[in-house]
């Protein structure tokens, strides 16, 4: 395993301006995952949920109040340096120096990482960075493509284990497309990828497995497509003639039916529907795919519901 987490927990003291303690914060409550070598692993949840608290752990930036983290079997409290050496990190809205020209934040950043920059002349280009463009101070970069520069600082090492903290955030539909493509060529080649976002479209699209915190505790912990396989997918059924009888069969749920419309939901294998189906004439079916908004939804039903 790359990433192992076991009962991580983080908590801060609240301090109003008077003297007294106050309360105590929970942000990352008994976390325990685990990462594996070469895959895409999705860390889920909205924004406050504990995701970038789980990062600075991770990374050696935060000490946990209870529990142990390790990444390559190195301990995250005490061998944070050459953790950092091996892992390349985007954090969530990054800052950069705005005096200095992209071209000397990357060589400055990779000089940290002492590991060379293999990867940025390739990086660039796919990202669309000139030469004239790092020759420019940050200060006059827009949002996207100061994200794009955090993006090839995180990657230009090579660096076995990359943690990205939302790292489409800022990118134009055409740049997106092409991180997905970096993504997918470093999944290839067997790097691991630690991909903490709340889109949960781009979730979906990259992710091997995904984990879902609400509130710093881990709800979920599951392969994408095991996650989907379970949800309630909408269907439409136009027919002409006779509307088949559905009541009962395994999975349909909120059946409507009206002047050859049937719209209901579909839980599970659709091989029961299909043959009951089989001999209607059929002028239409839309069976809309599952998505991963519907998991990430039940999780978090009570919040939206308060």
């Amino acid at each position: 395993m790359v990433i192992v987490t076991r009962g991580l927990t983080k908590e801060y003291g609240h301090r109003p301006l008077s003297r007294s303690r106050g309360a105590l914060v929970r942000a990352l409550d008994d976390l325990s995952v685990e990462v594996r070598e070469g895959e895409i692993f999705g860390f889920l949840g909205p924004n406050g949920a504990g995701k970038s608290t789980s990062i600075r752990l991770l990374l050696g930036y935060l000490r946990p109040t209870k529990g142990s983290a390790t990444i390559f079997g190195l301990d995250v409290a005490s061998e944070g340096l050459e953790i950092r050496r091996r892992v390349g990190y985007l954090p969530g809205g990054i800052a950069l120096y705005d005096t200095l020209t992209g071209e000397a934040q990357l060589d400055y950043l990779a000089g940290l990482y002492g590991r060379g920059s293999p990867r940025r002349a390739t990086l660039l280009e796919r990202l669309e960075l000139s030469a004239a463009t790092l020759r420019r101070p940050v200060r006059d970069y827009s949002r996207g493509m100061r994200q794009k520069i955090g993006i090839v600082q995180a990657l230009q090492h090579d660096p076995e284990l990359a943690i990205l903290d939302e790292p489409t955030e800022g990118l134009d539909p055409l740049m997106q497309r092409a991180f997905y493509e970096i993504l997918d060529e470093l999944h290839r080649e067997g790097r691991t990828i630690f991909f903490s976002s709340h889109v949960l479209s781009e979730v979906e699209r990259v992710c091997n497995r995904v984990a879902i915190i609400r509130h710093g505790r881990l709800v979920a912990l599951e392969d994408v497509d095991s996650l989907l396989a379970h949800r309630k997918r909408h269907v439409e059924l136009r027919v002409r003639g006779p509307i088949p009888t559905l009541e009962g069969v395994p999975g349909i749920s909120g059946l409507q039916a009206r002047d050859g419309l049937v719209t209901f939901q579909l839980e599970g294998d659709v091989a029961g529907f299909l043959r009951v189906i089989q001999g209607s004439d059929v002028a239409d079916l839309i069976i809309e795919p599952a998505h991963l908004e519907e998991a990430f939804l039940e999780f978090y039903a009570e919040d939206l519901a308060s």
